[in-house]
């Protein structure tokens, strides 16, 4: 006696999955690319060994939470405010201490939308490695 297979028990088509699979990987790769590639006869420069310095009209808020611009200590926000032109909208720039808590620099960025700063930026490190 011979006993036939059931259909169900018939392997699957593993082949069409794996095809499937390559093409949209291959799909995702080809629309993944943003920017278009650098040129290969360019050199970057090496930042890593310069010793980095904050803008000069940057308002530097230091681990602890004080605040200074160009080397002097202010009291608070409103006080570095007070030392600009009231009528002039400025964009306040920011350069946070990598240790200090992100709630101290946003309670700094608020004061200072309150004391009248059009906009705070945050300057911060960017390296490519």
């Amino acid at each position: 006696m011979r006993f036939r297979r059931r259909l169900s028990e018939r392997r699957e088509p593993t082949i069409a999955l794996i095809n499937t699979v390559f093409l949209m990987l291959i799909f995702f790769m080809v629309a993944g690319t943003l920017s278009p590639p650098l040129d290969r006869d360019i050199a970057l420069v090496n930042t890593k060994d310069l010793e980095a310095r904050p803008p000069p009209d940057a308002l530097v808020i230091h681990a602890d939470g004080q605040l200074s611009f160009r080397g002097r200590a202010q009291s608070d926000a409103k006080a570095y405010m007070r030392t600009k032109d009231p009528q002039a909208k400025e964009v306040v720039k920011i350069v946070p201490d990598r240790n200090l808590l992100a709630f101290e620099m946003i309670a700094v960025g608020r004061a200072l939308r309150t004391a009248g700063a059009a906009s705070v930026v945050i300057v911060s490190e960017r390296g490519l490695e």
